[in-house]
């Protein structure tokens, strides 16, 4: 794939990271500052949506918006790991608000292809990634303040997903939860748990002490909530890559487990807003807004009250 794992970002440099645990998706939204300037990047932010009555609101993401100001942060960018299925982004708030730039990894056109003919949309509809202000190819570098950013390109739970490597701190999104969890699933749409598998070694391929921040806490055995580790603790104790020891045995067990999961809850609702980097679908001639859910979409997706 000519993927290179970062080795020369200056790794000693330590972003101030604060998560935000979002209860009803099991979420965490992150704030990542550099200490030395106060500029900071919002990574994940979620738009609230209730299902049951369509309600959406911002409380979620005001709550990082009331830190940013706390704090004295200036926000520069507005990052999303990979199009999510299980949340709305609010990207799309976020900019409206602070006026810093949003940005996804560059295969996220990939994705607006694959649900563009999912959800039957014209042909007008763009699936070119400009619904973000900037889209990020593997390897590539930007800047938090003085921070030095690497993205690397991280598969497997979706194709476009990507990890912000910041200094000490890499927010791995969707492909390692805690070591009590285990590892994210590979079986939605463009999905592949040999990619996933992929995507972990050159995660594991970090230093040592790198900081991990995950996407998403499911809290196993009722502990509360938890969103960092480091490389070294991961790899001595995940569940998943202590007993999977080779890229067969762990595609065996993570196609298995993905077998038993039904489908998240919003998935269908979700991927329209968040291929659209975060935009709801636009007012039709009542003033109302509509989501569209396509019946039978997802083949061979098992039943389940999840």
């Amino acid at each position: 794939m000519g993927m290179s794992t970062p080795t020369s970002l200056p790794l000693n440099a330590r972003p101030l990271v604060t998560g935000f645990y979002e209860k009803r998706t099991n979420s965490v939204q992150y704030v990542v500052a550099d200490p030395e300037t106060r500029k900071c990047a919002v990574i994940d932010p979620v738009l609230d949506f209730d299902p049951k009555s369509g309600a959406t609101a911002t409380a979620s993401a005001d709550r990082l918006l009331a830190h940013i100001e706390r704090e004295g942060y200036v926000p520069e960018w507005i990052l999303d790991t990979h199009p999510h299925a299980d949340h709305f982004s609010a990207a799309d708030y976020l900019k409206e608000r602070t006026g810093a730039l949003t940005a996804i990894g560059e295969k996220i056109v990939e994705v607006q292809k694959l649900w563009k003919s999912i959800y039957n949309w014209p042909d007008s509809f763009p699936t070119d990634g400009s619904h973000w202000d900037k889209l990020f190819a593997d390897g590539e570098r930007f800047k938090i303040g003085s921070l030095d950013v690497e993205v690397m390109f991280t598969p497997g739970h979706t194709l476009a997903s990507v990890t912000y490597v910041v200094g000490d701190a890499a927010f791995i999104h969707d492909t390692i939860f805690m070591p009590d969890a285990g590892t994210a699933r590979a079986d939605f749409p463009g999905g592949s748990a040999r990619a996933l598998w992929q995507s972990i070694q050159r995660i594991m391929a970090l230093p040592d002490d790198t900081r991990l921040f995950t996407g998403h806490d499911y809290m196993p055995g009722g502990r509360e909530p938890q969103w960092e580790s480091t490389v070294a603790q991961q790899r001595r104790e995940n569940k998943h890559l202590v007993k999977a020891r080779s890229e067969e045995e762990f595609v065996e067990i993570r196609e298995a487990r993905d077998r038993e999961l039904p489908m998240p809850k919003l998935i269908l609702h979700a991927l329209q807003v968040n291929i659209c980097g975060g935009r709801l679908p636009e007012p039709e001639s009542n003033g109302k807004r509509y989501l569209k859910v396509p019946l039978n979409a997802l083949d061979d997706a098992p039943w389940g009250d999840a």
